[in-house]
């Protein structure tokens, strides 16, 4: 465990809440081509009743969801409802997705949850959601966990 961050590492049961519990993922770096990790993980969670909401600069539309330019670009109406933070882009740029994840609960009191995929960590940007309330998710995979908790 890593000194001032308690959740960082959620426990196995935190993670079947957060997936019980949540219904709208904002994936940043959602990607428009089908063979980037990004888009059959957030397809994947689409499939299982989740709504996606697109965060990629240059899309207009993925999977069929308007695609936003930012966090904080994103309609009022829809910020209100973002449960998870889905981070798809290198760990260098978490700390600016942190920030504008931070800005959208201090207006709405979401999104809870910032997630990191598999090989993206950035110990500072978690430390710093922590402080704001988040709960932090790193380096796993959304959909796998979601998997390892289905029951077909």
């Amino acid at each position: 465990m890593i000194q001032g961050v308690k959740r960082i590492l959620v426990k196995k049961a935190d993670i079947d809440r957060i997936l019980k519990e949540a219904k709208t993922i904002a994936v940043v770096g959602l990607s428009r081509d089908p063979s980037k990790d990004s888009y059959p993980i957030a397809e994947y969670m689409k499939n299982h009743g989740y709504r996606i909401i697109p965060v990629n600069p240059i899309a207009d539309e993925i999977l069929g969801e308007k695609s936003y330019k930012s966090l904080t670009e994103i309609p009022e109406d829809i910020q209100k409802r973002i449960d998870i933070v889905d981070i798809f882009r290198p760990s260098n740029e978490v700390h600016k997705i942190v920030e504008q994840a931070i800005a959208l609960r201090r207006r709405h009191g979401k999104p809870s949850i910032i997630w990191m995929q598999v090989d993206i960590v950035n110990q500072d940007a978690a430390k710093k959601a922590e402080a704001a309330g988040f709960e932090v998710v790193m380096n796993r995979c959304i959909r796998v966990e979601h998997r390892l908790r289905s029951h077909h």
